[in-house]
């Protein structure tokens, strides 16, 4: 339910006193030579007289209230739906401004056998790797997820060589977009460092009480070797916070995927081997995703869209109200029934 009451203003309140003077009125008293003892009692007069002296009192009562400033100020409701509390950690590194792959690899490296719909896929990436960048065809993908998961709170993290705190925790949509948005704007720097994209990502959660899924889904097109500390760091905030981890890699051209060809050999050279071997290491739920084209990236996003849709519990800010308007607009109709019961009032004169 909504708060008590508040003003801007409340010392205009002081006035309100003054919206008992219609009261004291001697409009429709009988004259002093006129003799009435003998008429009979019109209680039909009698209530329209006390309904528009009613009238006149709560237009001036409530243009006292108007002039006070009248709001109910924001609070929070909880709500109860289906969904999870999503941080999106987006790579905002050069990198992310070229192309798909365009080939498909499975997860070990091995290229997909060549069929008529992969070579098909193929020559529309190449054709489309210039006008359709990594990033640009993930924040679209992305805008389309956040707006189809109205009970998922989502906050966003935008890195490169440090991280950028973009977006707190929020359900509303259209700042989520924005925040979506926003990173279209010039160009990336050729440095990562997703260690301190993920540490911030996991800081979301920290001092929050655990009411449904927590996901931190990183968007990137390459990996990091990640310094024991930090690796430290992660892995006991992963597993305190409970929080899983969705891997969306896009693969560039000449990129290395996400599992070498020979899974026998300890390769630490590689980082996005390193770093795929660490999440699947910290005993948390992980979800790796292989995507060469923008065809890939649907599936995936898709398919944690009906992974992650739990019940949740949140709370949810409404905005200030301002109630002004409401009074201006009540005192205005209480004004016209009085100017429209003059309109009508007879005079006559014996």
């Amino acid at each position: 339910m909504p708060p008590p009451l508040h003003f801007d203003s409340p010392a205009v309140l002081v006035l309100l006193p003054l919206a008992l003077l219609p009261l004291w009125s001697r409009a429709g008293r009988p004259l002093k030579n006129a003799w009435v003892a003998l008429l009979p009692r019109d209680r039909a007069s009698e209530n329209l007289q006390r309904g528009l002296r009613a009238a006149a009192v709560l237009a001036l009562a409530l243009l006292v209230l108007v002039l006070a400033g009248p709001y109910w100020p924001e609070y929070t409701v909880e709500k109860v739906g289906r969904g999870a509390e999503i941080v999106l950690v987006l790579d905002r590194s050069r990198s992310m401004d070229q192309g798909f792959a365009g080939t498909g690899r499975k997860p070990g490296g091995t290229p997909e056998k060549v069929t008529p719909e992969a070579l098909d896929r193929y020559v529309h990436m190449q054709g489309n790797r210039d006008r359709d960048p990594k990033g640009q065809v993930a924040r679209r993908l992305l805008a389309d997820f956040t707006a189809g998961r109205p009970n998922d709170r989502f906050g966003m993290i935008a890195f490169s060589t440090l991280p950028l705190r973009v977006l707190d925790f929020t359900q509303k949509n259209e700042a989520i977009q924005g925040a979506i948005a926003a990173g279209n704007i010039g160009r990336g720097l050729s440095e990562t460092n997703i260690g301190l994209a993920l540490l911030m990502a996991l800081s979301y959660f920290e001092g929050r009480p655990y009411t449904g899924s927590r996901i931190v889904m990183l968007v990137s097109d390459g990996g990091d070797r990640l310094d024991p500390n930090v690796r430290e760091n992660i892995a006991n905030a992963a597993r305190k916070q409970r929080v899983a981890i969705y891997w969306l890699y896009l693969r560039s051209a000449n990129s290395p995927g996400l599992e070498p060809e020979n899974t026998d050999a300890d390769d630490d050279t590689v980082p996005e081997h390193t770093l795929h071997r660490f999440f699947e290491s910290l005993g948390t739920p992980y979800h790796p995703y292989e995507a060469d084209n923008d065809q890939d990236l649907q599936k995936a996003i898709e398919d944690v869209n009906r992974m992650e849709n739990l019940p949740i519990t949140y709370l949810d800010t409404v905005a200030r109200r301002d109630l002004s308007p409401y009074g201006y607009a009540a005192a205005l109709l209480c004004v016209l029934l009085l100017l429209g019961a003059r309109m009508m009032e007879l005079r006559r004169w014996a």
